[in-house]
């Protein structure tokens, strides 16, 4: 595919972008407790700018901390967070890229936390995370109070060297609850006729031209279709496009969904590339500013979308946190080296949320660290072996040679990408096949032996004379200890998505409501009655929400059925026997076929021998402990960087 129409520049207001690749505001949680600009975050964004970025929208930022709930964001309320700005626009600046700073006055009804005070609302809506909570109305004095920080914020952003700021109005946050009639329900000025529920965001607008100047740009970031019932929909939003338009706004950047439609917020892998570029057409018919759109994008998809004319830029947003040099390899036409996002969630926003930690990355463990974790070369290049050619292995390898080591990969199998290759096999997985030819072809670029068809024995290790050993050959299938396993009638998940075997018609039984239980659920569902059998009182609960969220609303729509709290305790000929967790009741299920997907637990079989033999001895991913391919390839990166 030509990629030149990624790389023609194209104006936003008096601001002239080098390309059409931009990347998405997202949270970090990397700035310093002051609200201030940390350096790892500042090198997290100089490294997506020296990697082609045509402009940067950073994330989190606030009018002030109270409107940040306590998350580590920016807080634009002193002129303390200048300085720091400062540095990183001028960093920016020296690779071309343009800088934006999105600002937020806060979630309102969606607030994370309250910290006793109530949420705000543009009415006494109910807080998302608990109905019986209203919210504060904002009064007119207080709007009013409003609009002078976002006065100020926007001079402190101005000041700070930042080329444009972007309002954040998008997913149903505060500025999108004065927007829809859904949740404004106030009779002043700020409500009731879409001219004055507008209001709200013209006010803003203005507030921004007061503060950093009449032509200073300004993009609105919206949903234009909300998707649920009674929320705005792409016909609601074009009179709010148009009076913006009118209104002074130099760009939208247009998605789709809300909170109560988290998938839409964080597109998971079962959700296709390009998700929301649906509402393209329906702005470009609103209004002939340019227009950003973001939601999975591939290369590929932004190709298509800008030469459509239905869209000026294509957003990043994952996709640069997997790999920062996007935009030089697609200028110079190696689309065949950029690492894909996997959209699994894991790392990035499933990090933050989950542990209230600074981002990281399941493809680019580097991601957060760019400072931190820069390599340095050993002062004594040696032979490593490296047991196992899985993610976790190629990674361990290509870091070790990078740092100047000479690593052989000792594979058993005749092909590279280990357990990953099965994984690549599920629904909407084919991110994961092409990681797998992004890190082969990155091995062959560097030069790395790899013996295929080749177990590691300790005599064919020594014969190297190692300064160390990585493990990462991964874990044995879990094999259950009942009657009955051994029978005609139980395949385990590789069977499955490796195309052993086929079923049609049949009566399935899944044992594991994991990731890859359900995905071989979702595989098998379109032709057969599948049962999803978990011993834990819900599936899939080490998948991030919003993939859980999808996969299992997929298998509802196709009449999966999902029966928690049982246990696996035998299998017959035609039924497999199961025993209640709670009561130790033993019930027969009629099942053709049963399929076990259980995981896999390390193999621990020579662990001893490896240790007694070599000096240096590390276990990563799966050969370490059971876990995603995220835990495989961050653990090869953590012990292989301090190798």
């Amino acid at each position: 595919m030509n990629y030149d129409v990624l790389f023609t520049p194209f104006k936003i207001g008096r601001m002239e972008v080098k390309n059409r690749i931009v990347m998405s505001p997202m949270g970090t949680l990397m700035a310093n407790r002051d609200g201030t600009f940390s350096e790892n975050e500042i090198a997290y964004y100089e490294e997506r700018a020296r990697g082609g970025t045509g402009m940067i929208i950073c994330g989190q930022g606030y009018l002030n901390s109270d409107f940040g709930q306590g998350v580590l964001g920016h807080a634009w309320d002193h002129y303390h967070v200048v300085p720091a700005a400062r540095g990183l626009t001028e960093r920016l600046h020296g690779y071309g890229c343009k800088a934006v700073m999105q600002l937020s006055c806060g979630t309102g009804r969606n607030a994370n936390e309250i910290h006793g005070k109530l949420p705000i609302s543009a009415s006494e809506n109910t807080w998302v995370w608990d109905p019986k909570v209203k919210c504060h109305a904002l009064t007119i004095e207080e709007i009013a109070e409003m609009m002078k920080l976002w006065e100020y914020s926007a001079g402190l952003v101005r000041d700070a060297g930042f080329d444009a700021i972007e309002v954040h109005a998008h997913v149903g946050y505060l500025v999108d609850q004065f927007l829809s009639p859904i949740w404004n329900k106030r009779t002043d000025e700020y409500g009731g006729s879409p001219e004055n529920r507008t209001r709200f965001a013209t006010d803003i607008v203005d507030a921004i031209h007061r503060g950093a100047g009449k032509d200073f740009p300004v993009i609105f970031r919206l949903s234009l279709d909300h998707r649920i019932p009674g929320g705005r929909t792409l016909e609601d939003s074009i009179p709010i496009l148009k009076v913006l338009d009118e209104h002074g706004c130099d760009a939208f950047n247009v998605d789709a969904g809300c909170y109560e439609t988290i998938k839409y917020v964080y597109p998971p892998m079962y959700m296709g590339e390009a998700s929301m570029e649906y509402v393209c057409e329906g702005a470009r018919a609103a209004t002939k500013k340019p227009i950003l759109n973001a939601g999975s994008h591939t290369p590929e998809s932004a190709v298509r979308m800008i030469e459509s004319g239905h869209a000026d830029f294509a957003i990043f947003g994952r996709q640069l946190i997997a790999d920062p040099e996007l935009g030089n390899k697609l200028v110079e036409n190696r689309p065949e080296d950029v690492r894909p996002c996997m959209r699994c969630n894991e790392e990035c926003i499933g990090r933050i949320i989950r542990y209230r930690s600074k981002l990281s990355c399941a493809v680019n463990p580097a991601t957060g660290d760019e400072n931190a974790m820069r390599l340095y070369k050993t002062d004594e290049p040696k032979h490593v072996v490296v047991i196992g050619g899985g993610p976790g292995g190629m990674q361990a390898a290509l870091l070790l040679k990078k740092r100047g080591y000479y690593p052989v990969i000792f594979e058993s199998r005749d092909h590279l990408g280990g357990s990953a290759v099965l994984a690549s096999k599920a629904p909407c997985k084919g991110m994961v096949a092409e990681l797998i030819e992004t890190m082969k072809a990155e091995m062959k670029e560097y030069h790395i032996e790899v013996r295929l068809n080749t177990p590691a024995t300790v005599e064919t290790l020594r014969a190297l004379d190692p300064y160390g050993v990585v493990v990462a050959c991964g874990g044995d299938q879990i094999v259950p200890n009942i009657p009955g396993v051994d029978r005609s009638n139980v395949y385990y998940i590789e069977d499955v998505l490796m195309g052993r075997v086929s079923f049609e018609g049949k009566n399935i039984a899944v044992i594991g409501g994991g990731h890859v239980g359900l995905e071989v659920a979702h595989f098998l569902c379109d032709s057969n009655k599948v049962t999803v059998v978990e011993m834990q009182k819900e599936v899939g609960v080490t998948i991030y929400r919003t993939a859980r969220y999808k996969l299992l609303s997929l298998l509802a729509e196709s009449g999966v059925e999902v029966l928690t709290e049982h246990a696996i305790a035998g299998v017959t000929d035609g039924a497999v026997e199961l025993k209640k967790t709670d009561t130790g009741e033993v019930v027969t299920r009629p099942a053709d076929i049963v399929i076990m997907a259980l995981g896999n637990r390390p193999d621990k079989s020579y662990e001893q021998q490896l240790k007694d033999a070599f000096d240096k001895v590390v276990f990563v991913g799966d050969a370490n402990k059971g876990g995603t391919m995220a835990d495989a390839t961050l653990s090869a990166y953590e012990n292989c960087w301090f190798f």
